[in-house]
C-alpha cells in the first residue's frame, strides 16, 4: 500500500509539473504594445502542417459566431483555412480564388455567409460558410468609369444591415461601389485624383458604427491615412497615420485596428507593424512599431520599431479581445497570435 500510494503520490507531482510546465510555456513569449493595450506573442498559433495545407499570401481573417477563426489565403490547394482559436485546424475549402484578397463576414437574418474579393479574376463572390458560391458581381460597366473587367480589381467589401454592399477597388480605378442584397448597382464614389474626396488604395473598407450615424472608413494607403465618408459618399474626415501605409480598418467595440504593411512608405519592404486607434481617433498602440507621440495634438511619424513582421497584411480580434495577424509577401507563414495581457 505505501508503494502504490508513493507512485500515485509522485504521479500526481509529476504530472502538476507538466501542467505548470505547459502553462509557462504557452506564457513566454515577448509581449508587445503600448499602455493597456499590449499583447503576449505566439508565432506557432497554427498547428496547420504546411505540407498538406500550405497558404501563399495570407490576406484576411474573421472570427465567426461559433468562435472560429476563418483565414483566406490565395493559395487555391486550400483557399479557407477554419481553426479554433487555439490554432488547431478544423477544415479547410476553396480551390477557385487564385486572387483571393478580401473576406467579410455577414449575418444575413439569422446565417452568416462571406464575401470574398478575387483580385485575379476581378469579382467579388458571395458564399455560404461552407463555400457554396450564392452570388457573383462582376466589373460595373453600367458606371461608365470602366471600359473592361481588368480595370476592376476589387481588394474589400463591406455590408450593411439591410444587405446592401459597398466595394472598394483598391488596385484598380479606386472607386468605391455601392448595390443593393441582390447586387443592383445603386451608386459610385470615390476613383483617383489629388483632392481629398478622392482615393489611393482603397484597401479597405468598413462600417463604423461607434458612433450615432453610421459613416464609412475606407483606406487611403498611399496617403497613409483613413478617411471617413457619408453613407452616400460624401468626404467628412481624414484621420492620418504619418508614416503608416494601413490596410483594411477593422472595429471592435470602441478601438480601430489596422495592418499596417510597410513604413513610412510603400517602397520600403518588410517594415510592417499593426496600430490600434481608440474611439477618438487617436493612436493609443503599436505592435513593432514606434511608441505614439503626438506634439500639440498632431501624431508624430510612425515606423517599424521591432522586426516581428514583415508585411501584415491583416488583423483579426477575437471575442477574447486577442489579435491575429495575417502576413502578405512573408515567407508564406501562418499568422500569429496576439494574446491581450
Amino acid at each position: 500500500m505505501e508503494r502504490r500510494q508513493f507512485i500515485k503520490n509522485t504521479s500526481v507531482l509529476s504530472a502538476g509539473i507538466f501542467i505548470t510546465k505547459d502553462m509557462l510555456a504557452k506564457n513566454d513569449g515577448p509581449i508587445y504594445g503600448h499602455g493597456n493595450m499590449r499583447y503576449r506573442l505566439d508565432k506557432e498559433w497554427s498547428k496547420a502542417d504546411s505540407q498538406k495545407n500550405p497558404v501563399n499570401d495570407c490576406h484576411e481573417m474573421v472570427q465567426d459566431s461559433k468562435g472560429r477563426i476563418l483565414l483566406l489565403t490565395n493559395e487555391t490547394k486550400n483557399n479557407v483555412l477554419i481553426y479554433n482559436k487555439s490554432g488547431k485546424l478544423l477544415s479547410t475549402w476553396g480551390h477557385d480564388f487564385p486572387g483571393a484578397h478580401g473576406l467579410t463576414l455577414f449575418n444575413e437574418n439569422g446565417i452568416e455567409v462571406l464575401f470574398i474579393t478575387d483580385t485575379v479574376k476581378h469579382q467579388v463572390y458571395k458564399t455560404t460558410m461552407d463555400g457554396k458560391l450564392l452570388m457573383t458581381i462582376n466589373v460595373p460597366l453600367e458606371t461608365g468609369v470602366y471600359k473592361k473587367a481588368e480595370e476592376f480589381v476589387p481588394t474589400e467589401t463591406t455590408i450593411d444591415s439591410n444587405g446592401d454592399i459597398f466595394i472598394a477597388d483598391g488596385y484598380g480605378a479606386q472607386y468605391i461601389t455601392h448595390y443593393d442584397k441582390d447586387g443592383k448597382l445603386r451608386g459610385f464614389f470615390g476613383g483617383k485624383g489629388e483632392g481629398d474626396e478622392h482615393l489611393d488604395n482603397a484597401h479597405g473598407i468598413v462600417i463604423d458604427r461607434r458612433y450615432s450615424t453610421p459613416t464609412l472608413l475606407i483606406t487611403d494607403r498611399t496617403r497613409n491615412c483613413f478617411k471617413r465618408f457619408s453613407m452616400d459618399g460624401q468626404l467628412q474626415e481624414v484621420i492620418k497615420l504619418p508614416g503608416a501605409c494601413v490596410c483594411r480598418p477593422v472595429i471592435k467595440g470602441d478601438h480601430l485596428y489596422a495592418a499596417v504593411l510597410r513604413s513610412p512608405d510603400l517602397g520600403k519592404e518588410n517594415s510592417g507593424f499593426t496600430t490600434i486607434l481608440d474611439k477618438n481617433n487617436k493612436v493609443v498602440s503599436n505592435l513593432g512599431g514606434t511608441e505614439p507621440v503626438y506634439v500639440d495634438g498632431v501624431l508624430q511619424p510612425m515606423s517599424q520599431a521591432d522586426k516581428i513582421f514583415l508585411n501584415p497584411h491583416d488583423v483579426c480580434v477575437d471575442n477574447d479581445e486577442n489579435l491575429y495577424v495575417a502576413q502578405w509577401a512573408s515567407g508564406k507563414v501562418y499568422p500569429y497570435k496576439f494574446t491581450r495581457v
